[in-house]
């Protein structure tokens, strides 16, 4: 039998355990994750991009629906009318290829110095002038100080991405 893929939905926050599950049991399954600098640096550094969900590729007339429902920390394939429902190939290989590209997108670190000038093109400020503060923990936030009209300035935290170096 050919192998296809298909989406297993887990059990919440159980995305890591029902992984190594399949893993331990020889299938093969994609799980994608999402690194992450959180606050509390007690909490999690990874976060699945797809929150209860991965993908196995399995020859499912081979293995069986109930060991998917049956697996700990699985809930079963996802599918319609009792018919787990297939991904396509081109599909899923999309699917990798997008993924591995935000992946590199997001480990870009913040490429502006302390006291760079920026020019705010995003958000309720968009159009000031601002300069570089700090990178903040957490999902690529940063804080600038905003030039006002009379010189004032006001300290500020922006995501990274509404802002760009000014020429």
């Amino acid at each position: 039998m050919t192998q296809e893929w298909y989406a297993l939905k887990t059990k919440p926050n159980r995305e890591d355990l029902l992984y190594s599950q399949l893993l331990t049991r020889g299938f093969e399954a994609y799980f994608p994750r999402l690194d992450v600098n959180p606050v509390n640096p007690r909490a999690r550094k990874t976060r699945p991009y797809f929150p209860g969900y991965m993908f196995v590729h399995v020859a499912i007339d081979e293995v069986g629906l109930s060991t998917f429902q049956w697996m700990p920390y699985a809930i079963g394939l996802v599918g319609f009318d009792r018919v787990p429902a297939m991904i396509p190939n081109d599909v899923m290989q999309a699917l990798v290829k997008s993924i591995e590209v935000l992946k590199g997108k997001e480990k870009k670190a913040v490429p502006f110095e302390s006291g760079s000038t920026l020019l705010v093109n995003g958000g309720p400020f968009a159009g000031y002038e601002a300069i570089f503060d700090t990178s903040l923990p957490g999902h690529d936030r940063i804080r600038v100080l905003l030039l006002l009209v009379q010189g004032n300035r006001i300290s500020v935290e922006l995501p990274a991405y509404q802002v760009q170096l000014k020429n």
